[in-house]
């Protein structure tokens, strides 16, 4: 079965974890969806648990990103201190999607993971 809702056929959308001394960042890629949630939401979690400084979210190979991925970031929000979830580098649908959902209001967004890690 092949199909646009077979989630075996896609790519996993957490394509690495990186641990710095006060951060964690989190790199994802491709269309992150309902179909995929899970597996952001439970790499989140997980940097959640470790008590990081900041979890950043690389979104630099993010190309889709839906209501129900949205939302999964502002889970994340909430379960961290606040102020420790920072955005990077979101490209133009990312952006757009940060945006419209008003989400760019809420959470600090940054041109580079560089400048999260650095941000005060």
């Amino acid at each position: 079965m092949s199909g646009e809702g077979d989630g075996a056929a896609r790519e996993r959308p957490v394509l690495g974890v990186d641990t710095h001394p006060s951060a964690t960042v989190i790199r994802l890629g491709g269309d992150l969806d309902l179909y995929n949630a899970d597996d952001v939401r439970d790499a989140l979690a997980d940097a959640a648990a470790h008590n990081p400084g900041r979890v950043v979210v690389d979104l630099s190979q993010v190309t889709f990103l839906d209501s129900t991925a949205l939302g999964v970031l502002l889970e994340a929000r909430a379960a961290l201190p606040p102020g420790a979830l920072h955005v990077a580098a979101p490209q133009l649908e990312a952006m757009r999607a940060l945006r419209v959902s008003g989400l760019d209001r809420h959470l600090p967004v940054h041109e580079s993971v560089d400048a999260a890690l650095a941000a005060d």
